[in-house]
């Protein structure tokens, strides 16, 4: 219930601190503004301040939004008001103001990550979970239960690690900048994950379960019990303590969900022999997983949540240091956003990196389930994605205008209306298709 208000919350919040960007700084220009509106097609409301000569609008379609300013290649304007069109304007001052949407979504961002930081977050530490068998992680000696403090990377400065949000974050960047990464723990013990051999071509969680790091360490307790399950079938409790299934050491609630997963043979799920510690005494309960379908595998399932909570901190800063750790979050994930649009071009990673309205939706709707933190985060990096989008030179974007005045700024002239047609022409084709590529990625995640 909460996926369409969640979105279309966040969704009219972007669009109009993204236009409000453009409107403030147009005014402050002073150029004439006709219309601000949120959304396309018909008028939904419209409002006329007593004191402004903007119209406000809403309109049907909210899939992005405008400010309408007083341009003569848009029509014909009074000569005494001629000083107030935005084609009239110095060059610097265009610029300005098509660079102040791109801009607001990105200081925007800046006050969310800031307000989490300021107001604290609870996170998973930074203590891991046992690496997936093959996985980088499990490769270079790490066994699980390891609490990371400081990563450093390719011979740069160590950073302090609190939680699980970071290190994964870190890890990400790593993997796709093709670096080397070096963990230290709480020990002093350290190991080199050399993400150069990696060739991540998506930034998923199944790049972190290659690495061997996309879970913090839970105890191997079980949690819910589900009805008309396996687990409920065997007399499992909530709370109960697994100690060895068929005789193997169970170390963590990661190595028990994998032990249940591969216990199938095709569609049949053979009884395991589970020693458990329940009140303080020791029992052998036999469990049968049921088999079910994922894809194209088999995998055995108890109908139960598998693994106790992970430990947990409170990561909460300062004033001085949470606006500058915002800003920090903020410039990494231009940079991130930037890096993958590259490889993307350049065909070292994949297009269902992309993403359509349809996971934006769900992300939206998932995050605010969570909490108003976890909703903050998510809105701080769709503001990003979107200054970051706008910044692309695409005729028909932000980005585009800024290069034609790039080009004048060079030349001394303005391009021609004839180049202007037809790179706009080419903008609009590019830009439908990179949308029909993410609302085919948004489906397959959908239907997969």
């Amino acid at each position: 219930m909460l996926t369409l208000p969640a979105f279309l919350l966040a969704l009219t919040l972007l669009i109009f601190v993204h236009e409000y960007g453009h409107y403030r700084v147009a005014k402050w220009c002073g150029v004439r503004v006709l219309r601000f509106s949120i959304g396309f097609g018909p008028v939904l409301w419209r409002w006329y301040p007593r004191s402004n000569e903007t119209e406000f609008t809403l309109c049907a379609v909210p899939l992005g939004g405008y400010v309408r300013m007083l341009d003569e290649r848009e029509g014909k304007v009074d000569a005494a008001q001629r000083h107030l069109a935005f084609n009239q304007q110095k060059l610097h001052k265009r610029a300005l103001i098509v660079a102040a949407g791109p801009a607001a979504n990105l200081v925007l961002a800046v006050l969310f990550y800031a307000v989490v930081h300021w107001t604290g977050v609870v996170e998973p530490s930074a203590v891991v979970a046992t690496p997936p068998a093959g996985s980088m992680a499990q490769q270079a000696g790490m066994q699980g239960g390891e609490r990371i403090t400081q990563v450093q990377e390719d011979g740069a400065a160590w950073q302090s690690v609190q939680t699980m949000t970071e290190l994964r974050w870190l890890l990400t960047q790593a993997a796709l900048e093709e670096r080397a990464l070096r963990l230290q723990t709480q020990e002093g013990r350290e190991f080199v994950l050399p993400m150069n051999g990696l060739q991540a071509k998506q930034a998923d969680i199944e790049l972190l379960r290659r690495i061997g790091l996309d879970a913090p360490f839970t105890p191997a307790k079980m949690g819910e019990i589900l009805p008309d399950g396996a687990a409920q079938r065997a007399g499992l409790k909530a709370g109960d303590q697994i100690l060895r299934v068929n005789g193997t050491t169970v170390s963590d609630g990661r190595s028990l969900r994998e032990l249940i997963r591969a216990s199938n043979r095709g569609a049949q799920a053979p009884p395991m022999q589970w020693q458990v510690q329940r009140d303080g005494r020791e029992l052998t309960i036999a469990v049968s997983p049921t088999a079910e379908r994922e894809g194209d595998l088999w995998v055995g399932r108890i109908g139960a949540y598998v693994g106790g909570t992970p430990e947990l901190v409170t990561v909460q800063l300062g004033p001085i240091e949470g606006l500058g750790r915002a800003v920090s979050r903020t410039w990494e994930a231009c940079h991130l956003s930037l890096r993958m649009i590259w490889k993307m071009i350049t065909g070292e990673a994949s297009l269902k990196n992309l993403s359509g309205p349809l996971t934006i939706a769900d992300y939206a709707g998932q995050s605010a389930k969570i909490g108003l933190t976890q909703y903050l985060l998510f809105l701080a990096m769709i503001s990003v994605s979107l200054g970051v989008l706008n910044l692309l030179p695409l005729p028909v974007l932000d980005g585009g205008h800024l290069l034609y005045y790039l080009w004048e700024a060079v030349t001394g002239r303005p391009i021609s209306d004839f180049w202007v047609e037809r790179l706009q022409r080419g903008g609009i084709f590019l830009l439908v298709i990179l949308m029909s590529i993410a609302l085919f990625n948004d489906l397959a995640r959908l239907f997969s």
